[in-house]
């Protein structure tokens, strides 16, 4: 049996990688070299070299996220937001427009927002659970639609078949942000999808010690982004390869974990006198709850809420919590609890921040991988104290 055709746990471990090892390594090596022995009659972007990205650490990573997804090929970036943005670069040209999803990381709507212009971009925001809205913004010049898996910070799922069949319909390049759900989660690919994004600072690699992307999907597509981040520099590093290499493979077992943590959580919050609002697709309460539930194989490990005394009560909230850690990243083995209006979406106004319905209170957690019972009771503590 080939390792494409095993489960998605035998191919965190084996997909892509060398085989005998290379001096008998179990674990690949570390190429820590800027560059390496050419061979006559190679193209430039051939010649394997740090910045190219196709040293063996590259190739075996690209190998092994191109499996898991099910992909034609992948790559590997310095960033979530050097995969972003290289998509953007390569794929468009003066002149394009991109529809994108009203509600998203704050990082790629302000660039969106703010850097389009600048390149001959333009771009509309459309709200992804209303598909029958989305030909409003269709123009002759659409290249693109743009969509998040599950949306930061609101956990929402947006109508991710019909994406694929308006881009369809309309000879357009699909692409998602699939960093919150995870390929144990969900592999668009497998829905038809053009290309997955990932800042795989979070779930892929999982221990909150590097920053690194990664682009999957279909090969040309990727070729072009490939050749556009050899230009612009945007490629990891040796030693962050190998910390994204080992990551990987724990990948299964930390996000099932975190997918029943945040479960665990979402219902005790929900029950809860203080809190207003959560939100998590697990809670049948949620609106896209049946749409999670049909189309991915977990509800992912982020929530997110909102208490009743606003955005006092939350930083008081922040204040009292014991286990969980107050940072702004996510997806790795700790707990991270953060709001969202001062950290991922600071570069928003705050009429902008209303527009998308993150609100100066709203809490953002990232479930690790401690024990569930251990975290509710640290949570209802700090609700407790304010």
């Amino acid at each position: 049996m080939g390792v494409s055709r095993r489960s998605l746990d035998t191919r965190l471990i084996h997909a892509g990688e060398i085989r005998p090892g290379i001096e008998g390594a179990v674990e690949l090596p570390i190429f820590q070299s800027a560059n390496f022995e050419s061979v006559e009659g190679e193209a430039y972007h051939d010649i394997k070299y740090m910045r190219l990205g196709n040293s063996p650490n590259h190739a075996v990573l690209s190998a092994k996220l191109a499996a898991l997804e099910g992909a034609e090929a992948a790559l590997v970036a310095a960033s979530g937001m050097a995969a972003i943005t290289s998509v953007f670069h390569s794929l468009l040209s003066v002149g394009d427009h991109v529809i994108f999803q009203d509600c998203l990381y704050g990082g790629t709507y302000d660039y969106a927002r703010r850097e389009f212009a600048r390149h001959g971009l333009t771009c509309d925001f459309v709200d992804g659970e209303r598909p029958g809205s989305w030909g409003e913004a269709l123009r002759p010049e659409t290249r693109l639609i743009y969509v998040e898996t599950i949306t930061n910070p609101l956990v929402q799922v947006a109508d991710l078949e019909s994406v694929v069949a308006f881009a369809r319909e309309h000879g357009l390049i699909s692409v998602i942000d699939n960093t919150f759900a995870s390929p144990v989660n969900f592999r668009p690919t497998e829905l038809g999808f053009d290309l997955s994004l990932h800042s795989g600072t979070k779930y892929l690699n999982g221990h909150s010690d590097i920053v690194c992307g990664a682009v999957i999907g279909r090969a040309g597509l990727v070729a072009r982004v490939k050749r556009m981040m050899n230009y612009l520099g945007g490629s990891l590093d040796a030693h962050a390869c190998f910390l994204l290499h080992r990551g990987l493979k724990t990948l299964a077992v930390r996000v099932r974990q975190q997918n029943e943590s945040a479960l665990t959580l979402a219902r005790a919050l929900e029950a809860h006198p203080a809190v207003a609002r959560v939100n998590y697709p697990g809670l049948p309460s949620n609106p896209g709850h049946e749409r999670a539930a049909r189309l991915f194989d977990g509800f992912g490990g982020m929530l997110s809420f909102e208490l009743d005394g606003g955005a006092e009560a939350a930083k008081k909230f922040l204040d009292a919590v014991e286990i969980a850690i107050v940072a702004p990243s996510l997806g790795g083995v700790e707990t991270l609890v953060t709001m969202p209006a001062a950290t991922s979406h600071a570069g928003l106004t705050a009429d902008e921040r209303r527009q998308v319905g993150v609100a100066d209170g709203l809490i953002r957690v990232s479930t690790g991988v401690e024990g569930a019972a251990d975290l509710v009771a640290d949570f209802e503590a700090a609700l407790a104290a304010l």
